[in-house]
């Protein structure tokens, strides 16, 4: 939710919503002082999105002791996601480098780590290698789909997750990547209608187009910008609401979406 504010330009402190914006910063900081070993959440996609989260927000905010907090709290959850990669190169459930790998956590994760190596904290060029290693051993040459293990069956969401974090690793222009970005467009329209994890593989998937380069991601916004203004609820939201008042995570990833031509955010620019 606070990347969904950000990529409309709103920050802790900053415009109409800068209040709620600090407010979802502060708890995202109370959170991660609860534990002292840096690990946010209770599964490491809750951890990299939170990584993600506080690596856009270093330098957004109001007030220089917030941006001090941040630092310090995204310096303990790289060190997290650093010594939790398997020596397969990825990482799985639980922030553990025994705890075997797949390709959704591992796109979850290392997507934080290139948004805080390009904020300005260390990751060994190792670390980026192994990733690299790890997609080769779940890249499908033949029909350039990423598996979510390896030799496990090609799915959207993770070809997409694949393609976009070998890009930011170094890749983009390669065969392993051209392959993944012609197996998407070959999906399509059926993707844009619906599909299992719907949201979640379309918000790699566009960043993936953005950064193969704007006659890609010209052809590819237009459908999915136009699939999800005709899922929106009467109430303003996207996905299944259990309980009233409450909020998917889809609403989120779906506000991300539509805001890609805006790009004010540094992780989904190209």
């Amino acid at each position: 939710s606070l990347m969904a504010f950000m990529s409309k330009a709103y920050f802790p402190g900053f415009g109409p919503y800068g209040e709620q914006m600090d407010l979802g910063m502060k708890w995202l900081l109370k959170e991660a002082k609860k534990r002292p070993d840096g690990y946010m959440g209770s599964v490491m996609y809750e951890h990299g999105f939170a990584t993600l989260a506080l690596s856009e927000m270093w330098g957004m905010t109001r007030d220089p002791d917030d941006d001090d907090a941040i630092k310090e709290a995204l310096e303990k959850a790289v060190q997290v996601i650093l010594r939790s990669q398997n020596p397969g190169g990825g990482w799985r459930y639980q922030p553990q480098a025994d705890g075997g790998e797949d390709t959704s956590c591992t796109m979850t994760v290392f997507h934080a780590l290139a948004s805080a190596r390009q904020a300005g904290i260390v990751v060994p060029n190792e670390t980026i290698a192994n990733v690299v290693k790890y997609l080769k051993n779940v890249h499908d040459a033949e029909t350039g789909g990423f598996g979510y293990t390896y030799k496990g069956k090609m799915r959207m969401p993770c070809t997409a997750g694949g393609a976009y974090i070998a890009q930011l690793a170094g890749q983009r222009d390669t065969e392993m990547v051209n392959s993944a970005l012609r197996h998407l467009k070959s999906l399509a329209p059926g993707i844009f209608t619906g599909g299992h994890y719907y949201f979640y593989g379309h918000y790699y998937a566009i960043q993936a187009m953005v950064q193969a380069g704007d006659e890609e991601y010209s052809k590819w916004y237009p459908q999915i910008r136009d699939a999800l203004i005709s899922q929106q609820s009467a109430q303003g939201g996207w996905g299944k609401v259990t309980n009233p008042g409450s909020i998917s995570y889809e609403t989120p990833m779906a506000i991300i979406i539509l805001s890609t031509p805006h790009r004010y955010i540094p992780i989904y620019q190209r």
